[in-house]
């Protein structure tokens, strides 16, 4: 799924800093298999409930009190862009293909912080907790997340079943249909668990890719 022209204008009208580098070489994904590449910015599906991963400048009322994060129903709304980056201190770059194995951050879009998560318990679930956190030079371990690709794929590719781990706490990015009644009204709950379950898959779906950068 593509969102076309509506995700490379708004690409443009945020002007995100890609690491340096140049938004001319941005494309919006147009058909299921192109591969992600750090720098994209693509919103990601809950496999068995079709919302997007999505945050906002809304702390939680428990728990950690950090930036909350949700799953939202909405397709259009642009809280639910996140920007794939690698992990600090490794050769990676942008444009980069990503495998299976690797630990990668998302980087929420609006506001900047990045996806976290600790011990602390989710408002509803009483699993892990999962916040935003940090800043553009305010990262740390706890915002490393393993990508594990389902099948047979051994890089990440748009409308992949992937799942991603915690390497802190060890728990998979999970949502369930158990929704939030009042501020968060209609959105469901995201968080943690330790144990692998249908529950904790997610997809690629519409985004502004970045081109595999030529290897010389």
């Amino acid at each position: 799924m593509a969102i076309g022209f509506f995700a490379l204008a708004l690409f443009l009208f945020l002007g995100l800093d890609l690491d340096h580098g140049s938004l001319s070489s941005a494309s919006a994904a147009s058909s299921e298999g192109v591969e992600i590449t750090y720098g994209s910015v693509l919103k990601l599906m809950h496999e068995k409930t079709k919302f997007r991963l999505h945050s906002h400048d809304v702390p939680y009322g428990s728990g950690s009190g950090q930036q909350s994060v949700t799953g939202f129903p909405n397709v259009e709304d642009s809280n639910s862009y996140w920007i794939v980056r690698p992990q600090p201190g490794t050769s990676a770059k942008q444009g980069d293909t990503i495998k299976s194995g690797t630990i990668i951050r998302l980087q929420h879009m609006r506001t900047r912080k990045w996806l976290h998560s600790h011990m602390h318990a989710s408002p509803i679930s009483g699993n892990l907790e999962v916040s935003c956190f940090g800043g553009d030079a305010d990262s740390d371990t706890g915002d490393y997340w393993r990508l594990m690709i389902e099948g047979s794929g051994k890089t990440w590719k748009q409308e992949q079943r992937v799942r991603l781990q915690h390497i802190d706490t060890s728990g998979y990015l999970h949502s369930h249909d158990k929704k939030y009644s009042r501020i968060a009204g209609g959105q469901q709950e995201v968080c943690g668990v330790r144990e692998k379950r249908a529950d904790n898959v997610w997809l690629a779906a519409e985004g502004v890719y970045l081109p595999v950068t030529e290897t010389k």
